[in-house]
């Protein structure tokens, strides 16, 4: 299985998701014009990935800020992993907000009330990053 690497641009994120290793990550910033032009070879890659998953998977999200569109996107996939969590395979989410954004703290927190998958809330400080 193929992985899928992307380049982030201002307005969309980085992706890295390694078959290989079960380490999946988005980071940066998700405006994109067409979220579903963007979104939609991940969520396929995914169901893909979930026939045979690794025997644990990590996904991490780093974004900055993401809009409406790109939020059902991100619960989308988050939907994706509780299947192969559910499924009986160890998987994970860490979600990094920065100490300053009460916003992306209460995004992940509300997320962790939606899906049945362990979500690790993970402070950093930009001043540090």
């Amino acid at each position: 299985m193929d992985n899928i690497v992307i380049r982030g641009t201002s307005k969309t994120p980085d992706v890295n998701f390694d078959a290989s290793t079960g380490n999946l990550e988005i980071k940066g910033r998700s405006i994109p014009e067409n979220s579903y032009q963007f979104y939609e070879p991940l969520l396929s890659w995914l169901d893909r990935y979930a026939a045979e998953p690794r025997p644990n998977t990590l996904l991490t999200f780093k974004l900055d800020y993401f809009n409406t569109s790109s939020s059902m996107y991100i619960l989308g996939i988050l939907k994706k992993l509780e299947k192969i969590y559910l499924a009986g395979h160890k998987s994970q989410v860490r979600w990094f907000y920065d100490a300053d954004d009460e916003d992306m703290l209460q995004t992940g927190e509300d997320l962790k009330q939606i899906v049945k998958i362990p979500i690790e809330m993970v402070e950093i400080d930009q001043e540090e990053a």
